[in-house]
């Protein structure tokens, strides 16, 4: 079976868009949760809190011909991956095109501005407005599709528009197309754009945090105070290579992906199941041919709403025994749905090379009802850990579970 490596990575998040800028806002202990001054004025939505990326913007060499077919979401994710690309040494490689490489992303949704576009269609009894991208734009798989054409990608091309495990599953089915030796090189992630229409899904189902005045003091993962989750946005692209592919080319390899398991609930949209969602991180567990006991740290999906926190919890210690460690990054960029993954990959794959890991921050209360894992808190921790893993669930009862394992 072959062996998968990480070879570049790079992420543009609300806490920074490179690891010096989010590892100095993890160590600063502060999230980047603010009040959305344009939602105020939509009667009815509950929360007005989001976490935009405050700082991204198109590089310009992104010709208007080649952006025309990108919304914000497309944009952040083909960015993403072209400094990936340039970290892994194969921006310019003609490899990429030669069919060897392949992509997995994902995202919820397309760009919500196109999709805008044709609802307008739809209540004005007018296509003016429409254009030859505006699909192109809105369509589920906008972001896989314009990473492959911006880089000539001719191998397989793998949609991921599975919620909050886009970004997850997006790193799994790259992983598994390079082990069952389908494809040398595969580019994997998600990316998502943060829109009100997005905070009013959540808010029809009161999952909300709408501690509007007091934004910093949201979200508050698995803390028995916690009032609901808030959406982010961003985009993380990971460069997934077959293991002596890279050493060949001498690659600087950043960590290899041990494991990967992804199921199904198949009980109910949106009220997670424990015992499903264990048997996915015993999955992933099994596929990397390691014990729960040798797993350091988990990155939670820790969304901070009442089912979820206490149903992941509950499955994350019965699997992987009590006094784990583990903490959620949602705390720092709130929920940024088919980019969570990605990003929480990232993130968690950078602390284990750095052995510092960081805390749930406005966890002061844990809910009693969470399961007996050991929740890190204030100043984050100093570990070392050959094995690492970071879980994702979704609408539809989707379970993700990733092993990471540290390079020597």
């Amino acid at each position: 079976m072959r062996r998968v490596v990480i070879t570049g990575m790079a992420g543009i998040s609300p806490i920074g868009s490179n690891w010096l800028q989010v590892e100095s806002s993890l160590h600063a202990g502060k999230n980047a949760i603010i009040a959305m001054e344009d939602w105020i004025t939509i009667d009815g939505l509950d929360t007005q809190l989001g976490a935009p990326v405050p700082d991204y913007v198109v590089p310009e060499h992104f010709t208007r011909k080649r952006r025309r077919s990108m919304g914000r979401v497309a944009l952040m994710a083909v960015t993403a991956a072209e400094v990936a690309l340039e970290e892994a040494g194969l921006l310019n490689d003609p490899e990429i095109r030669s069919g060897n490489t392949g992509v997995a992303f994902g995202s919820s949704s397309g760009s919500p501005p196109a999709v805008m576009e044709f609802g307008r269609m739809l209540f004005e009894r007018s296509t003016e407005g429409l254009n030859a991208t505006s699909y192109v734009r809105m369509m589920g798989h906008t972001t896989c599709v314009n990473i492959g054409v911006y880089f000539g990608l001719t191998g397989r091309v793998i949609s991921t528009s599975t919620a909050c495990t886009a970004g997850s599953q997006g790193i799994g089915y790259a992983y598994e197309a390079i082990r069952f030796g389908k494809q040398d090189i595969m580019i994997a992630g998600g990316s998502e754009e943060l829109c009100a229409s997005q905070a009013a899904v959540f808010d029809t189902l009161y999952a909300t945090s709408t501690k509007n005045d007091t934004p910093g003091n949201t979200p508050r993962p698995f803390d028995e105070n916690r009032d609901g989750l808030v959406l982010g946005e961003g985009a993380c692209a990971l460069i997934l290579e077959e293991r002596e592919h890279a050493l060949a080319r001498g690659a600087n390899i950043l960590a290899e992906v041990a494991g990967f398991a992804t199921n199904s609930d198949g009980v109910h949209i949106t009220r997670p199941n424990p015992a499903t969602m264990g048997r996915c991180i015993q999955g992933a567990l099994d596929d990397a041919g390691v014990p729960a006991a040798e797993i350091g740290y988990v990155c939670a999906h820790g969304t901070a709403t009442e089912f979820g926190d206490v149903a992941e919890s509950n499955a994350t210690s019965d699997v992987m025994g009590v006094g784990k460690p583990i903490s959620s990054l949602k705390s720092y960029m709130g929920h940024t749905l088919g980019a969570c993954g990605a990003l929480e990959a990232w993130i968690s794959i950078e602390m284990m090379n750095n052995d510092w890991y960081a805390p749930t921050i406005n966890l002061a209360q844990l809910d009693a009802r969470c399961g007996d894992l050991d929740y890190i808190v204030k100043d984050g921790r100093e570990m070392q850990h050959e094995y690492v893993m970071s879980n994702n669930f979704a609408f539809g009862g989707i379970n993700t579970s990733l092993v990471f394992q540290r390079v020597s």
